[in-house]
């Protein structure tokens, strides 16, 4: 398989697993186009000890460690730095859970990815799960309309501390929700019951009030295509309960330091 064939298998989950990291879809891809510049230069950059797909998320950390990116949504062009970011770098706790979580590699690859040995990794993983248990609890919409999905899911968010204020189906019942009961934190399938898009009811209700929002989809790759607005947190089904609980970790993350560096600008 040629190098561009490689990349092009793997990229649209690479680029979910950018956003969980960097909290947006404009930042996450500009770290991805950071890497695939990098390994156009240098193909031999890809290093597929432990398979094409993990080396790639290997040489995607390496830039993640090593450059900063300043940019827009229209534009992201790539500073080289000495030092790693400080202000937004995700723990490598929460990028090691991530990568055993949400994209489930296994803890040999992930130990290959960053660097580590199974055992820091177990060790990192570990600390990952305090920091999610720390997370401040919050009330949850859910927007599915498969009854069974959306009681495990309730079930889910129950049992991480969150409370979980109703069950929408369709687009109209998720506004109305939404709208009276104010979620800290929506999870929401993008193709409803009655052939409404979860996806235009979350972009509705965001014109309104801010939220942090995870949608659950059993086709992720025609959500990262790059061509228009993308979910930046996205979840694939069928999912693990440790999936939902890291990236949902991570939305709630990035929305509670967003409201700080708020307050402290006011």
């Amino acid at each position: 398989m040629s190098l561009s064939q490689l990349v092009a298998e793997h990229l649209p989950l690479l680029r979910r697993y950018a956003r969980a990291l960097t909290g947006n879809q404009a930042s996450g891809d500009a770290y991805v186009a950071a890497m695939l510049e990098a390994l156009l230069q240098d193909p031999s950059l890809l290093d597929e000890d432990k398979g094409a797909r993990a080396g790639l998320f290997r040489l995607f950390t390496k830039i993640w460690n090593s450059v900063s990116l300043n940019g827009t949504a229209d534009s992201a062009p790539v500073q080289a730095t000495s030092e790693v970011r400080l202000s937004n770098l995700t723990p490598l706790a929460r990028q090691a859970f991530l990568l055993l979580s949400l994209e489930g590699f296994s803890e040999d690859e992930v130990a290959h990815i960053l660097n580590k040995n199974v055992g820091e990794i177990r060790e990192l993983a570990d600390t990952a799960g305090r920091e999610l248990a720390a997370e401040i609890a919050t009330d949850v919409l859910i927007i599915e309309d498969e009854t069974f999905i959306a009681m495990d899911l309730e079930s889910l968010v129950k049992n991480l501390g969150h409370n979980v204020i109703g069950v929408a189906r369709t687009h109209t019942d998720a506004i109305a929700l939404a709208k009276s009961k104010r979620p800290g934190l929506i999870l929401a399938d993008i193709q409803l019951a009655d052939g409404s898009s979860g996806l235009d009811a979350v972009n509705e209700l965001l014109k309104t009030f801010e939220v942090p929002v995870v949608f659950i989809t059993a086709y992720p790759e025609r959500f990262l295509t790059g061509e228009r607005p993308e979910p930046a947190f996205l979840i694939s089904k069928p999912f693990q309960p440790a999936m939902v609980s890291a990236v949902a970790s991570q939305a709630l993350f990035f929305q509670r330091n967003s409201r700080s560096r708020q307050a402290r600008a006011s």
